[in-house]
């Protein structure tokens, strides 16, 4: 099972954080967590708090850029038939649909294409490519795939289709033989920003083109939302450049959200006031659920739809698909613990399991579910088209599972993915080598430290610290994500002042109205998911501490300020 480590970090330096203080006019607690995350001047916070569009790149810094651009220039003016082809996940579908929606302002000839997650897979496929050419069509711009894709863009191109790749996953030795490889990763590309998710890249893409044609950047601008969506869903890091398009992005889809967002959102209480989190939270699991049960496709024409009753309707039947989604994954995931228990697979340090009944289109989210339970390398296998096995691969803090399945190719028959996330299919008799060669390669490359989940927390506080001012300022350190992630805190020897329960449905969470043993008429309330074990030691009115992020809560049109609890150490 999970084992999990507080780790307090070190106290700043005392004198960046004074001096910090004196020049911003907030609290040393508030600049002590600036200086942990090296803002530890006034320039530097100001460029955090206030992230300025000026602050983005010259999207021609990247490679191929110009090519590409020339090249959509010359369709459009030659009025050839142009298809822009994503994933199936929500990086591929808002990149589609940015694409799409824009290239139709531009008055372009485009279709667009999204490939079926059971009969295709992921990325460029010979049936979309074939569907393509079949159509008359010359130009296919693929977006949050195909930097892989070597021999079917070969076969693309030489059918006399020029493909141009956006793309932000790992190149492999070779690029493809395409038009136009754009890609911050790639390692001729002197892009000064390497961690845009596909979405981005589509928008730099779109950026450029006005920009060649003197066309006003701004109207870029308008479709930040999807970037913001992409970019939380993807889970890509919330610094630099990714800083400032999340931050744009969530100001439109708060104060102007397009038709399709406000229906996915539309049962959310936060609305005009969502975070990356909300957006983590209720948008992207519902777009994700259109190409897990269903088709994608629906993802995107939700996405791009102008009118409100359609876009209700839609969203209607995507919000069904999601239902489907969640009832999947639980019976799934709950399938998965019982076969590693019944193969004494517990003290493993990989996971890897298969079933050839269980869905593909949850099979990802069942290895994040395992990694809650038992924090290592997971890989999940279900049986796809063709009799080949499909997977779907999660890591933990810090392991590279790229560099494993890379480290595991020979009974592999492709792979692609981060180094947090990948997929891969192979043959299932492959499947037995292929465990053991995974679980070999994972023991001997993870350290101690990757083995145990960690909560690397900012600081101790009291909760009398804990004000309406301070989580004001709090909430300017959003959004939010890897590498600016939400500050954690410790408050020790906590009391239940009489009312904490546990709630769910089996009782698994913990809804807490605490005190602490020195502060007993500063209350907070807090709720702790999956930590329902304690009630019975909490309700005894024992001190306990515990580890946490600030939140909101609203209720009836209310908010307070409430604590979200990670974890609790008793005894």
């Amino acid at each position: 099972m999970s084992i999990k480590k507080w780790n307090l970090k070190g106290k700043p330096n005392d004198q960046k954080v004074f001096k910090l203080s004196k020049e911003l006019g907030v609290s040393k607690a508030i600049c002590s967590l600036l200086v942990s995350r090296d803002i530890n001047t006034f320039e530097k916070a100001k460029t955090f708090f206030r992230p300025e569009l000026s602050m983005l790149h010259d999207p021609f810094l990247m490679k191929d850029m110009d090519k590409a651009v020339q090249r959509i220039t010359s369709a459009i003016s030659n009025k050839e038939s142009i298809r822009v082809y994503g994933d199936y996940d929500v990086d591929g579908t808002t990149s589609v649909s940015l694409m799409y929606s824009f290239l139709k302002t531009q008055n372009a000839l485009c279709d667009y294409y999204i490939p079926d997650r059971y009969n295709e897979g992921y990325g460029i496929s010979y049936l979309g490519i074939d569907d393509a050419i079949s159509k008359g069509i010359s130009l296919m711009i693929t977006l949050d795939c195909g930097v892989k894709a070597i021999e079917k863009i070969a076969y693309a191109q030489a059918k006399g289709l020029d493909i141009i790749v956006c793309d932000h996953h790992r190149p492999g030795a070779e690029l493809p033989n395409a038009y136009a490889v754009l890609d911050p990763k790639r390692s001729d590309c002197e892009y000064p920003f390497k961690e845009l998710c596909g979405c981005g890249v589509g928008f730099k893409l779109m950026q450029a083109y006005l920009k060649h044609h003197n066309l006003n950047e701004k109207i870029a601008l308008e479709y930040l939302d999807y970037v913001a969506v992409a970019i939380g869903a993807d889970i890509v890091p919330i610094v630099g450049e990714n800083r400032v398009l999340t931050f744009y992005g969530l100001k439109l889809l708060n104060a102007k959200p397009r038709m399709g967002m406000l229906a996915l959102m539309k049962e959310h209480k936060r609305i005009g006031k969502m975070t990356i989190t909300d957006v983590v939270f209720t948008i992207a699991p519902r777009i994700n659920a259109a190409g897990r049960m269903k088709h994608a496709h629906n993802a995107v024409r939700l996405l791009i739809e102008k009118n409100e009753a359609e876009a209700i309707k839609t969203a209607n039947e995507i919000e069904a698909f999601n239902t489907d989604r969640r009832a999947q994954d639980e019976r799934i995931a709950k399938e998965a613990h019982a076969q590693i228990i019944e193969n004494k697979e517990e003290d493993r340090v990989s996971t890897v399991v298969y079933n050839p009944e269980w869905h593909k289109g949850v099979i990802g989210i069942v290895a994040s579910r395992l990694i809650e339970t038992y924090y290592r390398p997971t890989v999940v296998f279900t049986k796809s088209k063709g009799g080949v096995l499909a997977a779907s691969v999660r890591s933990v803090y810090g392991f590279d599972v790229y560099e494993a399945l890379e480290s595991c190719k020979e009974h592999i028959d492709q792979f692609g993915g981060h180094m947090y996330a990948a997929g891969l299919t192979l043959k299932e008799e492959n499947y037995e080598a292929f465990k053991e060669a995974f679980e070999k390669v994972v023991s001997e490359t993870i350290t101690e430290d990757q083995k145990v989940e960690v909560f690397n927390i900012d600081a101790e506080l009291d909760f009398a610290d804990i004000t309406e001012g301070f989580n004001n300022i709090l909430k300017q350190f959003e959004p939010f994500g890897p590498k600016n992630m939400a500050p954690l805190f410790v408050t020790k020897n906590v009391l239940d002042r009489g009312y904490s329960r546990a709630v769910g449905a089996e009782k698994e969470h913990l809804k807490l109205h605490m005190c602490t043993e020195k502060e007993r008429l500063s209350e907070m309330n807090g709720i702790a998911f999956k930590l329902g074990k304690h009630d019975s030691y909490i309700s005894k009115g024992l001190a306990f501490d515990i580890c946490y992020a600030i939140q909101e809560n609203v209720w009836q049109g209310k908010t307070t300020i409430q604590l979200g609890v990670k974890d609790i150490k008793i005894g």
